[in-house]
Order: structure tokens, then C-alpha cells, then sequence
């Protein structure tokens, strides 16, 4: 799918999770597909978890944040 098509699946709506990225038609927050991923929850462990995801979906919460990367608007502490 085309990284694009994919984009298309991430709404940010205000009355939706007060305005923060989710899949579209859904409640789940792109943060929670994140975070289940750096946990190291498979795609199939969080399909399980949200059955109305797809591995779409779930390439779409990654191709959001690939390109919040390329914007540079992380916003993380470095701890030394």
C-alpha cells in the first residue's frame, strides 16, 4: 500500500481523543500502536488486543510517525 493511502487511515479530529492521531473509525490513539510496538508486540498481538485493526492500520500508525520524524518535532529529555 501506498505510503500515502496509508496516511489517509490517521485522523486527528478534535471531539476524537481530544485531537490526538488515531486510526480512522476507531478510538485507538497512533501512541497505543506505538507503544504496543516498542514493547515488542507483534502486529498479530495487537490485532488480537484491537480486533478492528489491520496490519494496514498498524503500517499506517508507522508511516505517521516516520514522518513526524522527518519534521523534527520530537520532543524527548536526554538524560546523561
Amino acid at each position: 500500500m501506498k505510503e500515502q493511502a496509508l496516511k489517509s487511515r490517521v485522523t486527528l479530529r478534535p471531539d476524537v481523543c481530544g485531537g490526538r492521531p488515531c486510526i480512522r473509525d476507531t478510538r485507538i490513539e497512533i501512541a497505543i500502536i506505538l507503544d504496543g510496538l516498542a514493547e515488542g508486540l507483534t502486529e498479530a498481538d495487537i490485532m488480537d488486543h484491537y480486533p478492528q485493526l489491520t496490519v494496514q492500520d498498524i503500517r499506517a500508525a508507522l508511516a505517521y510517525a516516520a514522518e513526524l520524524s522527518h519534521e523534527s518535532i520530537w520532543k524527548t529529555a536526554v538524560s546523561e
